[in-house]
C-alpha cells in the first residue's frame, strides 16, 4: 500500500552547469529514458520522472540552475540517487569539447544547438527493459507501454503527486493503491512470474515474448546482469546479444544509457538518416555506420551519437 505524498520544497542540485529548457527536455525525454513527462499543461516547466523506487520533480530557474523536489518519504533515496542518475560526476561540457568539432562542421553545429547535453546513468536492468520495448516503436509508445506495465504489475510507491501541491506541507488526497498511485516498474524476478499473455495485455505485442524469455533467463542466472554491467564494452555487448530480442542497437543503447559506456554508438533510423545526409554514408548498413561512428568520434562516440540524434530530431520538427 502506498504512502501519502507530501512534497519537499524545490532545492538546487549542485554539480551541474546552467542548462537551457531545450537541453533539459532532450536529456529527459529524447529517447534515453522513458519514464519522464511534463507535469501538466499548466506546469510545462516542471518534469516528473521515475526510476527504480525514486520519484522526482525537476525544474529550471531563470538562470538555468536545476532544482529538484520529491515526495518527502522518498527524498533521502532521491537525493542519494539523483546525482548518479544525472551523472553529475562527469564534466559533460569538457567531454563534448574533446569531440572532433573543430574538424567536423556538423558536429560543431550539434554542440552549439544543445550545449551541456549529457548521458543519463539509469539502472541497468530498467534500461534493458525499456529498450526491449523499443523495436519498431516511437518514444511516446514505449512510454505508454512501460506506464501500463508499472500500473498493472509494479508495486505502488506513493500517492500520485498533485501538480498544484508545490509546498512541502501539501498532502495528496487520493485513493490508496489504485490508479492514483505512482508505481515502480516490476523487477526482472517479478517479470519472470508474469504470464506472457498478461505482458501482451500491456500492449507489448511480439516484444512480450522477448521480455518473458529474458526474465526467465535472468531468474535462472542470478547476478548475470550485475556481472554484465561491469564487463569491458565488447564482452558486455556480446553477452547482451545472447538475450532474446537484443540486437546491435539495443545492446549499445543499454550499455550507453545504463552502464555509461560512452564508446557505444547505437544506430537507429535517425542515425542512419543523419550519417547519410551529413556524412555521405548513403546505403551503409547499421554495423558499418556504427564502426564509422566509433572510429570518427573515438572513445566518446556515444556522446556524439546523442548530439547527432537530438539535432536530427529537431531538424525534422
Amino acid at each position: 500500500m502506498p504512502i501519502e505524498a507530501s512534497l519537499t520544497p524545490f532545492v538546487p542540485l549542485t554539480g551541474l552547469p546552467p542548462l537551457t529548457p531545450a537541453v533539459l527536455a532532450e536529456t529527459l525525454d529524447g529517447g534515453q529514458a522513458f519514464r519522464w513527462r511534463r507535469e501538466t499543461a499548466s506546469q510545462p516547466d516542471i518534469w516528473l520522472g521515475q526510476w527504480s523506487d525514486c520519484i522526482v520533480r525537476l525544474r529550471l530557474d531563470p538562470t538555468g540552475c536545476l532544482h529538484w523536489s520529491a515526495p518527502s518519504a522518498l527524498a533521502p533515496r532521491v537525493a542519494a540517487g539523483l546525482t548518479r542518475y544525472l551523472a553529475t560526476d562527469r564534466d559533460w561540457l569538457g567531454l563534448a569539447d574533446t569531440l572532433p568539432w573543430r574538424s567536423d562542421p556538423h558536429m560543431a553545429g550539434c554542440l552549439a544547438a544543445f550545449p551541456g547535453l549529457r548521458i543519463l546513468r539509469q539502472p541497468f536492468g530498467e534500461t534493458l527493459l525499456g529498450f526491449l520495448c523499443s523495436a519498431t516503436k516511437q518514444i511516446v509508445q514505449i512510454k505508454q507501454m512501460l506506464a501500463l506495465l508499472a500500473a498493472r504489475h509494479g508495486a505502488p510507491l506513493v500517492e500520485r503527486v498533485d501538480s498544484n501541491a508545490l509546498s512541502g506541507s501539501a498532502v495528496i488526497p487520493t485513493q490508496r493503491g489504485g490508479v492514483n498511485a505512482h508505481h515502480r516498474l516490476p523487477t526482472w524476478p517479478e517479470l519472470a512470474a508474469i504470464p506472457e499473455k498478461d505482458l501482451r495485455a500491456c500492449q507489448f505485442g511480439f516484444r512480450a515474448r522477448f521480455i518473458s524469455e529474458t526474465a526467465r533467463f535472468l531468474a535462472a542466472h542470478p547476478g548475470w546482469l550485475d556481472e554484465t554491467e561491469t564487463l569491458p564494452y565488447a564482452e558486455a555487448k556480446a553477452r547482451l546479444r545472447e538475450l532474446p530480442g537484443v540486437g546491435e542497437k539495443i545492446a549499445d543503447c543499454v550499455l550507453l544509457f545504463g552502464a555509461g559506456r560512452l564508446e557505444a554508438f547505437p544506430v537507429d533510423t535517425w542515425i542512419l538518416q543523419a550519417m547519410a545526409a551529413r556524412y555521405g554514408l548513403t546505403g551503409w548498413k547499421p554495423a558499418q555506420v556504427a564502426q564509422f561512428g566509433r572510429a570518427h568520434f573515438g572513445p566518446l562516440a556515444g556522446l556524439a551519437q546523442q548530439y547527432l540524434f537530438a539535432f536530427e530530431r529537431r531538424a525534422a520538427r
